[in-house]
């Protein structure tokens, strides 16, 4: 049917990742929110 079926393949795959991708930008995921954790001071190893 084809020429060459390993190009076609590869325009076909290289079409659908440039498509994930606009669709990624158009469509962001959600960020889920965190704490932020303050760190704990560590008196051990403070010089005396």
């Amino acid at each position: 049917m084809f020429r060459r079926p390993a190009v076609l393949m590869a325009v076909v795959l290289l079409g659908l990742l440039l498509a994930g991708l606009l669709w990624l930008g158009a469509f962001p995921p959600d960020v889920t929110p965190s704490t932020v954790e303050r760190p704990v001071p560590n008196d051990r190893f403070q010089p005396r």
